[in-house]
């Protein structure tokens, strides 16, 4: 499903360098909800770019359902994420002038979908993610864990093999983190999707089926977890400070509400 071999990775300023990223290699098959979680500085924003195709490695491969990206033309790349990569942000990244409705089916214009299959599936979708009485409203009438469940089912809606989320809680209370949480294990478990969750919360972490952790750059263990089992939330807490500032999102946005 998705493979990592080799991945290094220099940011150059000037003629300074600087390695972020140092040998990573692991592989994540098809259904797996993974977190990979690191505190600030440890790469894992890094990482998650070169994954979802907006950067290129300076070293190594990233296959995605066999297909090495990093060896793709910029307008190719631009195509395979449209087919086969959500994203989910922390900031939501929803058009405040569309509804509910036409945010989740934005990405299909894109594709030329007819307009009926794509509010099919916009309300089967928004259904799934319990906004059903929600469609026609606007982001501003939204709380913050509603429009999350919207940035979720438009990352959907294009039914693509692999999703990534940048810190999808970063920005909710503790009761919403959780239903967020609760509803991606859901749709992984009923869609068979691969999810993939760039996290610095170790309580996130330990609900997935497995953890990458990165420290410096490097892979510092990648494990299986049984989901919410109260061994796995203390063993991640022995591994990391009490409190971690998380890494700046892909896309800076503002904070979202308190009600789910």
């Amino acid at each position: 499903m998705l493979e990592v071999s080799g991945l290094s990775h220099t940011f150059l300023s000037g003629t300074e360098q600087s390695q972020v990223l140092k040998d990573i290699n692991f592989t994540v098959n098809k259904g797996e909800i993974v977190a990979l979680l690191g505190s600030s500085g440890s790469g894992k924003s890094t990482l998650l770019n070169l994954m979802a195709g907006l950067m290129k490695p300076t070293e190594g491969s990233i296959l995605i359902d066999g297909q090495p990206i990093e060896r793709m033309s910029e307008n190719k790349l631009a195509e395979f994420r449209r087919h086969h990569i959500g994203f989910i942000f922390q900031s939501y990244e929803l058009i405040s002038h569309l509804t509910v409705r036409e945010n989740v089916e934005l990405p299909l214009v894109f594709q030329s979908v007819k307009p009926s299959e794509r509010r099919e599936r916009a309300m089967s979708l928004l259904t799934q993610v319990g906004l059903a009485e929600k469609t026609e409203l606007f982001p501003s009438q939204l709380s913050g864990g509603q429009q999350q469940r919207v940035s979720i089912a438009r990352s959907l809606i294009t039914r693509p093999p692999v999703v990534f989320a940048d810190e999808p809680t970063g920005n909710l209370d503790t009761k919403t983190e959780k239903e967020i949480i609760d509803l991606l294990l859901e749709l992984n478990r009923t869609l068979q999707l691969t999810f993939i969750i760039v996290t610095h919360e170790r309580e996130v972490a330990a609900r997935t089926q497995r953890v990458i952790q990165l420290k410096d750059g490097r892979l510092a263990e990648d494990s299986d977890y049984l989901h919410g089992e109260d061994e796995t939330a203390a063993a991640l807490a022995d591994e990391a400070p009490p409190a971690i500032a998380p890494d700046p999102p892909l896309h800076a946005g503002q904070a979202g509400g308190e009600r789910p």
